[in-house]
């Protein structure tokens, strides 16, 4: 079978609703012609106008195919846009009819023959490649499917409208880029523009063009735009602008009162000519022409695309359905499926404040040490609670929940623990954490500070191990919220619903939380929940992609001895949590030939050790047998490899990790050149991973140094270290700066060991291992998921990581024995 190499990124099926009546060719114009140089100095231009057929319009070869050695394959023109162009020529044509069923019908598949539409074409595809790193050909093609529907939420939650220029004897152009976008803020000379750029559909005031013929164009609007032109920040992002998710709105609701006149449609004309990748196609040659009867400036041209009045009061408001099983859903004008809480919400004159008063983000830093003078896009929010203030709440919340505030100890939280209690805490968490928070919008930014994303084992028995000390090492650490959110499990798995069953998971969380408090209070940690919570299908994302790397491997790696120790405490618990008739059977299973005397004093010893242990509720029978009894237990190790990436990208921080395994996933993701993963300071990661390093488990030790200025100058150079791993790759690798940091990090960490050592004999003695490679960290799962989940501004890669690991490993070997 021949394979089909000429591939058409606009159909020919839709140019030919833009030809004049009884043609059957375009007027055609190329807005770069080639230029051939001769070797005589002399040059020419390559024709730029003529008239053509749909065969020899919009189409590159090979701009589908994939090829794997020497074998081509068109399977995503003949598989892919195949199926595509059939059902969207349908959807397309129902929206020229006014027939109100074909676009109940058709409207799904509407929006998605728009979304395809749109990345299919050059300008589209290098669009995508520009979110990526590198990307082969191969690799392009599995991206561009991997993003399909990005878009469909936020168009259909617009103002719909259909314009005419049926009345104009000007008629509607197509160009080689029909899913237009314009924003009245960002010009063609903007940076914004240039290129392959394109200003983010989820700005308020972008609009998106799509002439579906020659007399009619589909123009869509951000809500909060249409309602209020004037007052809308035009590139501020629209309320709840989330992709990939379920949303509820009118199919039948068009505006399609206007018919333009012909110097309108030439404006609009100017719009879709001004932002084509290279060619453009009329059915008159004068139409290819707008700008020579187009006297607004860029701004001006909004007045035309703004939507008509009339019909616009069938888009947004309050949305109620009663759904087969009785439950109600809600839904409000922006997709939101709950009503904001206002006690999140914060409002801050940014005006008044001085440069000594407390940063308006909540960081709990001084405002001229944070975000004075940072661009707006290098600041989280300043609206609502910050990730530190909503902590700082749990944290009073726990503490007058559990009583601690009155004198308790933590014996007595143990021994009076309540279902009650487990389901307030829990319920606190959710009430600061609701479901649809803009987790990036409040996560820091990639302003240049040298922060530590921590991936690793979230448990209160190896964090004060080594990533309490390391915040003597560095400015800032990230740790995921040790706390399940209840909103991200079903209700019969929910803490709130059965709290019963997460008594001893509580105890860790709450341990955990509290000995990291005073670094949250000093802004040094922050506990960060999992974005997963608030992006489902960032969530199935992940699990998926992770499924795939895993499916991709034999078998899995054996645990380390820290993941071994913790599940042989985890089932040690388990067991002494049983009812004492059922310890009681089994020490007679297991010992038949012990005595009562002995039995009763093995019972003893089991709570005596169940009251020692300080993640055990101290209670008669904890854990009650059957379906409905049952606890839950996890071993944590988070975030995950492609969320450690994500993160770290999102808030341009380095990656830190005490785990064997994470640090293999890490290394394997090493930007390689010719298969070879080449550093760009061996010599410094030389002298690194030669010295000794000690880490102070106290946090309250940790957070009193910090104040008393220890160690300063090691977390100074921890910074250069940073700045020096992002710019390496532009300036290109200097030897003498690695050595010169390599000499200076030996004297600075020398000195700092002594300092730390006199800190007291809560200490780790461990190794740390760094990592900075030619063109970082990465992975285009990666560059996937922060596409296509909002984020706007991260890292192209994470320049460098750490590992830290323990001297003495036997200790673990040792506790199991």
């Amino acid at each position: 079978m021949s394979k089909t190499r000429d591939n058409h990124y606009v159909a020919q099926w839709y140019q030919q609703g833009f030809f004049e009546e009884g043609r059957s060719s375009f007027h055609y114009l190329d807005l770069h012609p080639q230029v051939t140089n001769l070797p005589s100095g002399k040059s020419f231009t390559a024709k730029h106008k003529f008239i053509s057929p749909t065969s020899r319009c919009f189409y590159v070869t090979d701009l589908y195919t994939t090829f794997f050695g020497e074998e081509i394959n068109d399977e995503i023109e003949r598989r892919l846009f195949g199926p595509i162009d059939d059902w969207g020529s349908m959807a397309v044509r129902a929206f020229i009819g006014n027939d109100v069923d074909e676009w109940r019908r058709h409207f799904q598949q509407f929006f998605e023959y728009m979304d395809a539409q749109k990345f299919r074409t050059p300008k589209g595809l290098a669009w995508l490649k520009k979110h990526y790193p590198r990307l082969a050909q191969n690799e392009l093609m599995r991206e561009m499917q991997g993003i399909r529907r990005m878009n469909c939420t936020l168009w259909s939650e617009g103002v719909r409208e259909i314009i005419s220029a049926e009345n104009s004897d000007v008629k509607f152009i197509v160009t080689d880029h029909p899913v237009t976008v314009y924003n009245y803020a960002a010009g063609p000379d903007n940076d914004l523009c240039r290129d392959a750029n394109e200003p983010d559909i989820a700005w308020k005031a972008t609009q998106t063009l799509f002439p579906l013929s020659k007399d009619f164009c589909l123009v869509l609007t951000n809500l909060e735009y249409a309602n209020d032109p004037e007052g809308a920040s035009p590139l501020e992002k629209r309320t709840f602008a989330r992709n990939f998710r379920t949303s509820m709105v009118r199919t039948d609701a068009f505006v399609r009162s206007r018919h333009l006149a012909a110097a309108d449609v030439t404006r609009i004309n100017f719009v879709l000519k001004s932002r084509a990748h290279r060619y453009i196609a009329a059915g008159r040659e004068e139409w290819l022409y707008p700008e020579n009867s187009v006297s607004e400036s860029w701004s001006d041209l909004r007045s035309v695309l703004l939507p008509s009045k009339d019909g616009q009061w069938r888009f947004g408001g309050e949305m109620y359905a009663r759904m087969e099983s009785g439950e109600v859903y809600y839904q409000d004008q922006y997709g939101r499926t709950e009503k904001p809480r206002d006690f999140l919400k914060k409002t801050i004159d940014e005006k008044s404040l001085k440069s000594d008063d407390v940063c308006g983000c909540g960081s709990g830093k001084k405002y001229k040490k944070c975000c004075q003078g940072k661009a707006p896009h290098l600041r989280p929010s300043w609206a609502e609670l910050s990730i530190r203030e909503r902590n700082l709440a749990l944290s009073r919340g726990i503490t007058n929940i559990l009583g601690l505030d009155k004198g308790r100890e933590w014996l007595d939280v143990r021994r009076d623990l309540t279902d009650d209690q487990v389901a307030r805490v829990y319920s606190l968490y959710e009430g600061l954490w609701p479901h649809e928070t803009d987790i990036l919008g409040l996560l820091p930014k990639p302003d240049g500070t040298a922060r530590a994303l921590y991936t690793g084992l979230i448990d209160p028995r190896t964090i004060p191990e080594f990533a309490i000390g390391t915040c003597l090492y560095f400015d800032e650490v990230l740790i995921e919220n040790p706390f399940l959110h209840p909103g991200s499990v079903k209700q019969e798995f929910s803490p709130v619903h059965h709290p019963a069953k997460f008594r001893q998971e509580f105890l860790k969380s709450a341990f955990l939380f509290i000995c990291l408090m005073p670094l949250i209070e000093d802004g040094v940690v922050n506990l960060v929940p999992d974005p997963c919570n608030f992006n489902y299908h960032l969530r199935d994302q992940m699990m998926g992609l992770a499924k795939e790397r895993v499916d991709r491997r034999d078998m899995l790696p054996e645990p380390d001895a820290r993941t071994k120790w913790l599940m042989a405490e985890g089932f040690k618990r388990s067991m002494l949590a049983m009812p004492e008739s059922i310890r009681r059977s089994e020490l007679k299973k297991v010992f038949p030939n012990l005595n009562q005397a002995e039995i009763e004093g093995l019972l003893a010893h089991q709570v005596h050790l169940r009251e020692n242990d300080p993640f055990a509720t101290i209670d008669d029978d904890p854990v009650q047998p059957g379906e409905e009894g049952g606890f839950y237990q996890a071993i944590k190790m988070a975030p995950n490899f492609e969320m450690s990436l994500y993160l770290a990208r999102a808030t341009g921080a380095f990656i830190l990790t005490d785990s064997s395994y994470r640090w293999r996933e890490l290394l394997s993701s090493q930007t390689r050149h010719l298969g070879v993963a080449l550093s760009n300071a061996s010599s410094l990661c030389a002298t690194i991973d030669r010295a000794a390093h000690h880490f102070v488990w106290d946090s309250t030790a940790v957070t009193n140094m910090r104040r008393d200025g220890k160690l300063s100058d090691y977390r100074e150079l921890m910074n250069d270290i940073y700045c020096y791993a992002l710019s390496a790759d532009e300036r290109a690798k200097r030897g003498k700066l690695d050595a010169q940091l390599g000499a200076r990090y030996a004297a600075v960490n020398k000195a700092s060991q002594k300092t730390i050592r006199k800190a007291g004999p809560r200490l780790t003695r461990g190794q740390m291992k760094c990592v900075i490679p030619s063109g970082g960290l990465n992975h285009n799962n990666v560059s996937r998921m922060l596409l296509t989940s909002g984020a706007e501004h991260y890292l192209d890669s994470v320049p460098m990581a750490f590992f830290i690991e323990t001297t003495n490993p036997s200790a673990y070997q040792q506790d199991l024995l």
